[in-house]
């Protein structure tokens, strides 16, 4: 059966460097369908949907529309509303009352809850209808997918972040521990293993969520990188948490929360402070320094890595393949092959939804402050055909002659 009408777009969650190639892939391929009457962008993710706010996206220029392909952030806007049940049915009655027939939601684990719900709302109602969940986040953790869209090129950012630091903790030794966005899952701190080219670069210590973090033993490990290489460069994923699942940074300081009753962990430095001061007061060391990567990682327009940008082109495009041509629903997930390419499949909105993927325990070292060679291995082909190296003087030193 040929279903007509119009489709939504919409845009959730965090902004990512490639979320926009996700967004044209699904407008510009919805465009090449006769029974498509209209493609509508939702203006500002769910939040415009119920207000009605589309941009009617089938008369933009694709010149234009490919130049916003390559612009980070959402170019749509986007929300952080989580929908609940009554929430989507709103949602479903202005589909209905505009005759759309297709929703696209680029987003996380919470976007494609939405989706489902939505979608669920339609069938009850009897009205055909197809709501296709297109993957998006830097944390990068989405069930069944091998990776998702936004967090090669957040990798790629926080692993040049980290070769810089790296060489100037090289020139002026010290302590620095540099913090970056993760709040359950570790692999985007992970990608700052990456920045490793000589033995004794940096960072030697690794702190992911997904392992119970302790101040002494962090403390300890300091020391025992400081003694051996006479500096310690440190990363830091934001939700590092104790043994009993509390944010770390929850028991060094009274904290905010968000819109979801999260611990406000994003858009602030007090973690990187709060450890470095804990270095500083235990080990009597006077240069530790602390950084706090923050938003940067999300959208930052030099840094962009050309598989992300593909990949995120293609899952919009499946998207509107899967619910137009093959007349399903479902969440597009990325399965790698080979060394190195991907395939494209639909999977059941509820082994999504929801849901949130960890960092594997093989990606992660025994004793809990590192990653593994697998895990480098894994995210190399990720990043893309342009990462840069630094390089270092080789010349001899140049025998004293001069005695005091």
């Amino acid at each position: 059966m040929e279903l007509s009408g119009k489709v939504v777009v919409a845009q959730g969650g965090g902004p990512t460097a490639v979320i926009n190639q996700s967004l044209v892939g699904a407008v510009l391929e919805s465009r090449k369908f006769p029974q498509i009457t209209k493609v509508y962008g939702a203006v500002g993710g769910v939040r415009g949907i119920i207000d009605e706010q589309f941009m009617d996206l089938t008369q933009e220029t694709t010149h234009n529309l490919e130049r916003v392909a390559v612009t980070p952030s959402s170019a749509l806007s986007s929300t952080r509303d989580k929908p609940d049940q009554k929430y989507c049915e709103e949602i479903f009655k202005v589909f209905r009352a505009h005759d759309v027939r297709y929703f696209f939601y680029i987003g996380g684990n919470d976007s494609s809850d939405t989706v489902r719900i939505v979608n669920e709302q339609a069938e009850k109602e009897g009205y055909e209808f197809r709501a296709i969940h297109i993957p998006k986040t830097i944390d990068n953790d989405l069930m069944i997918n091998d990776h998702t869209p936004g967090y090669p090129s957040a990798a790629k950012f926080v692993a040049q972040s980290f070769m810089g630091v790296n060489l100037d903790n090289h020139a002026l030794p010290g302590v620095h521990v540099v913090v970056v966005m993760g709040r359950h899952a570790g692999f985007l701190t992970a990608a700052a293993s990456v920045a490793r080219q000589n033995p004794e670069d940096g960072p030697p210590l690794v702190y992911l969520p997904e392992r119970a973090f302790s101040i002494d033993s962090f403390v300890q490990d300091v020391k025992t990188m400081q003694d051996r290489y006479g500096r310690c460069l440190i990363a830091v994923s934001e939700g590092i948490q104790d043994q009993h699942g509390e944010p770390i940074l929850s028991k060094l300081m009274h904290t905010e929360r968000d819109a979801h009753g999260n611990v406000q962990l994003s858009g602030t430095g007090a973690l990187g402070e709060l450890l470095a001061n804990e270095v500083k007061e235990k080990l009597g060391l006077s240069r530790v320094r602390s950084d706090t990567l923050g938003y940067l990682q999300r959208s930052f327009i030099g840094c962009v890595s050309d598989v992300d940008q593909r990949e995120a082109r293609e899952v919009g495009e499946k998207a509107a393949q899967f619910a137009i041509w093959h007349n399903v629903d479902g969440s597009i997930v990325i399965e790698r092959t080979g060394n190195y390419d991907v395939n494209y499949r639909l999977v059941d909105l509820k082994k999504i939804a929801a849901k949130t993927r960890l960092m594997p325990d093989h990606f992660i070292n025994k004793a809990g402050n590192n990653v593994t060679e697998e895990f480098v291995h894994y995210l190399r082909p990720l990043l893309g055909s342009e990462m840069p190296e630094a390089a270092r003087l080789r010349a001899p030193m140049v025998p004293r002659i001069h005695t005091k």
